[in-house]
């Protein structure tokens, strides 16, 4: 409901229900007009040419409805008036961050919950089924699916409950097993260390999806790591070392296959707000750089500092995957690594980009 219209030199104010009273430019309120000449909802689009429009502009006439339920305006440049609904204001009552995602649920080794993370196949494949699926991805930073078809072709429906698979210098859909021949360290059987893939790539993926084809071995741990409770960590322990990762940028590289890519940017990386929106982390992929000393110096301790915590089995989840499992992971967020091992160990999977994974939270109603 809407009540108390009082106009002003630049702006508007009302009292929203729920929300009080709530003040809105008169710019602002043409700029996002929702009439045909000015917005195209098919699209979802601006039409307006907003640089055309008076920065002084105000409106010729303005009024609630009866019932309360809209806003009316008639602007100088329109013919006819616009409607402004309750709902469309109250949304936009106070600032908020449009690309918010759900609060996460920061957890090491003593406060994650196994049972939490596990959702079957048979579940993400029903009607809107991925919606739970994403649910644990956006608290946890990552989920494991049980009882998958071991075939690529399962990870592609997956991907496509999600997004679509994005292709990389490794392909869409990839399968891989100890391989010496391969210029990367994923093929071979020894320890993977905590890392984040893509440090070299400027959008690096945001999900990655691992399903267990075969596994007739021993060892072969998968590792999970919250990077944002490292971050959290470090915060508190360590400000100075905590402020230096979010300062100085850190390129990865991808060296060979007929390739040279380089990215850059902060371990922990913020938006314009100062929140953490991504965490960006492998030691293998880290380029050979010469930085002013004492960023240099700083950079060094907040790599061990960092790559310490990550390889604290207290930080750690740990899991050996079986034949049917398949680990969906948040690559903006979640370090994986995986154990040693000897025998063999096939695997399927892909990657997705992250705005999919953020538009699929947001079509599930989740944020």
């Amino acid at each position: 409901m809407l009540s108390n219209l009082n106009l002003r030199d630049q702006g508007l104010s009302l009292t929203i229900t729920g929300n009080g009273e709530v003040e809105f430019d008169y710019f602002w309120l043409r700029d996002n007009a929702r009439d045909p000449i000015s917005f195209d909802s098919r699209s979802y689009q601006r039409e307006l040419f907003t640089c055309e429009v008076d920065p002084a502009i105000r409106p010729v006439e303005a009024h609630l409805e009866v019932d309360g339920s809209a806003l009316q305006i008639r602007w100088p440049d329109l013919d006819d008036v616009v409607c402004y609904d309750d709902a469309f204001l109250s949304a936009y009552a106070v600032p908020h961050d449009t690309l918010a995602m759900p609060t996460p649920v920061i957890w090491d080794a003593s406060s994650i919950d196994d049972a939490s993370l596990r959702i079957s196949h048979a579940e993400v494949m029903r009607d809107n089924g991925a919606g739970g699926m994403l649910d644990i991805i956006a608290k946890n930073g990552f989920a494991v699916v049980t009882d998958m078809p071991r075939s690529k072709p399962a990870v592609a429906e997956i991907v496509d409950r999600v997004g679509y698979v994005r292709h990389t210098i490794f392909g869409g859909l990839w399968e891989f097993e100890a391989n010496e021949t391969m210029a990367d360290s994923a093929y071979t059987p020894k320890e993977l260390r905590p890392h984040t893939d893509g440090t070299y790539s400027h959008d690096a993926p945001g999900l990655q999806m691992l399903l267990c084809v075969d596994y007739d071995a021993t060892g072969g741990e998968s590792i999970m790591v919250d990077g944002f409770r490292i971050a959290e960590e470090l915060r508190r322990t360590a400000p100075q070392i905590h402020a230096d990762l979010e300062r100085i940028g850190v390129t990865g590289i991808y060296k060979g296959d007929g390739v040279v890519l380089r990215a850059r940017r902060p371990i922990l990386r913020n938006d314009e707000t100062g929140k953490l929106v991504q965490v960006s982390f492998n030691n293998y992929d880290r380029d050979t750089v010469k930085l002013p000393q004492d960023d240099m110096r700083a950079l060094y301790a907040g790599i061990r500092a960092f790559d310490k915590l990550a390889n604290d089995p207290a930080f750690q989840w740990r899991y050996t995957l079986q034949p049917g499992d398949m680990l969906v992971f948040d690559n903006w967020r979640v370090l994986h690594g995986r154990g040693p091992f000897q025998g063999r160990r096939k695997m399927a999977g892909a990657y997705v980009n992250r705005e999919d994974f953020e538009s699929a939270v947001r079509t599930h109603g989740l944020c």
